[in-house]
């Protein structure tokens, strides 16, 4: 013990030094592998104090995962007028490149085996370690990161390209596929999204990709992928596509698997071979006969068909809206975020843009109901809990059936409220439990927060994004566990 102890110092004097020159922040950056993170500032802070969701509130319950106390006074502090300053924060969230997530990746560096590493790697750890540290990240980054909007659109993209991690290799192969598809290309561009899945490992075994084989003429290709490509992740059930185009782009899609042995392990490879080679008509364009390893155009021809194509670009922007306005979007709001994706050719930040400036998303508020995982990190959020988000907080999410990466369907978990409102028994349990400090490894400071807020009642709208209505707060005080009865309440459930 002694030398060990011995060894962090010496690292962390080395550290210092190493970054002595690089900043004020970096040396103390450096050393929070051995100190742990520094304290966060807890100021008090200004609640909402209108009477009903305004702007900031809904624009916060919206593009993240809930406020965290002061948040919505310091998007205030952007402008002088609301709309201005609401409109600076949203052009923050869309540019997470520039906004420092040091705190947050710092927290996410124990889950040892999602560091950088090469896929092939990810075969030497056990599948129920990988399945809890991928699990545990998630819930993490979005508790804890300031980069909001990004683990939103990571959260929507991982359903719309939904692998169910008990799959086969699959166990291995999603955490690559989390870091290296979804979250890498989240906010880039459809068609850079829809390529990077589509040879993705994870989604070339889970949809049965890897065994696309066409070896003689007479071979019938494997046509899930193909199916899925065009019913989920493009043009959408009702998109306009025939059965014989999924049966052509299956031939199209065929011959692609993933290598073997001890320097190819997990790397995507095209096999001539096993490739139909022969011309084929896809959505009413010829696609000409290739021979050999020109086989893999067909493969940049499919995915550029498909992206461009109008059926998409209204599946996608209906399903943005179902995430971000209502269950039953507004036809004139799927209308201007279709003709954004279009004229953009995909790009997602711009999509994003258009439908946060659209009249719906801006008049549409309080009315979508929170999946358990939102619901989960909103009260953390809003309480300012420090959590290990160890398992007794992760079993919630599989009480409520809102486990990341298992949903055992390719159409991923739904956006929409019915099927989530019997959960509603464990919400409860779960905000009862929080607000008495009863879940190991999560922690709220209930007096310090109520007086950062000024009193219970400035706390209860901050918690409902509101001024809490009489009755509301007459209930909050008289209960023995004021922040748990909000957290449960009606109000807290809507976003």
């Amino acid at each position: 013990m002694m030398e060990l102890n011995r060894r962090r110092f010496l690292q962390a004097g080395g550290a210092a030094a190493v970054f002595g020159a690089a900043g004020c922040d970096a040396p103390h950056k450096a050393l929070w592998p051995y100190a742990g993170l520094p304290v966060e500032a807890k100021p008090p802070f200004a609640p909402p104090s209108g009477d009903s969701i305004d702007l900031t509130t809904h624009v916060l319950n919206r593009l993240t995962f809930g406020a965290r106390p002061g948040e919505h006074e310091r998007i205030l502090r952007l402008a002088k007028r609301e709309g201005d300053a609401v409109a600076l924060f949203i052009e923050e969230q869309l540019a997470p490149e520039k906004i420092n997530d040091d705190r947050a990746e710092f927290r996410v560096r124990i889950f040892e085996t999602l560091n950088s590493r090469p896929i092939g790697e990810f075969y030497e750890f056990q599948p129920s370690l990988l399945r809890e540290e991928l699990t545990r990240a998630t819930l993490t980054r979005a508790v804890y990161s300031e980069r909001q909007l990004l683990e939103v659109m990571v959260r929507f993209w991982s359903d719309h390209f939904n692998i169910d991690i008990s799959k086969g290799e699959c166990k291995w192969l999603k955490p690559a596929d989390d870091r290296d598809v979804i979250r890498l290309h989240a906010m880039g561009t459809f068609p850079k999204l829809l390529a990077a899945s589509a040879k993705s490992q994870a989604m070339l075994t889970y949809l049965d990709g890897r065994e696309n084989r066409v070896r003689k003429p007479e071979d019938r290709p494997n046509e899930n992928y193909a199916r899925e490509l065009l019913e989920l992740h493009t043009l959408g059930v009702h998109g306009g596509y025939t059965q014989q185009d999924v049966m052509e782009v299956a031939r199209c899609l065929s011959g692609w698997r993933i290598g073997r042995g001890l320097f190819q392990s997990g790397n995507v490879q095209f096999e001539p071979g096993l490739h139909d080679g022969r011309a084929k008509t896809v959505l009413g364009q010829e696609i000409p006969a290739r021979d050999g390893l020109d086989g893999r155009k067909d493969f940049d021809d499919i995915l550029r068909i498909v992206a461009a194509h109008p059926s998409t670009a209204r599946h996608i922007a209906t399903k943005l809206c179902q995430r971000f306005i209502a269950d039953e979007p507004p036809a004139a709001a799927i209308d201007t975020v279709a003709g954004a994706f279009t004229q953009t050719n995909g790009d997602i930040r711009e999509t994003l843009r258009a439908l946060f400036f659209t009249d719906e998303f801006r008049g549409t508020r309080g009315n979508k109901f929170k999946q358990p995982l939102h619901f989960l990190a909103s009260a953390l959020r809003a309480t300012d809990a420090e959590t290990d988000v160890g398992k007794p907080l992760v079993n919630y999410l599989l009480r409520m059936g809102h486990m990341p990466f298992e949903y055992p369907a390719p159409d991923g978990y739904p956006a929409h409220a019915e099927p989530w409102m019997s959960t509603l028994l464990w919400r409860w349990n779960f905000a009862a439990k929080l607000g008495q400090g009863q879940i190991n490894g999560t922690r709220i400071q209930h007096k310090r927060l109520v007086a950062r807020a000024g009193d219970l009642a400035k706390l209860a709208a901050h918690l409902l994004g509101r001024q809490p209505g009489d009755d509301e707060l007459a209930a909050a005080e008289a209960s023995k566990n004021p922040i748990g009865l909000l957290l449960a309440s009606p109000s807290f459930q809507w976003s």
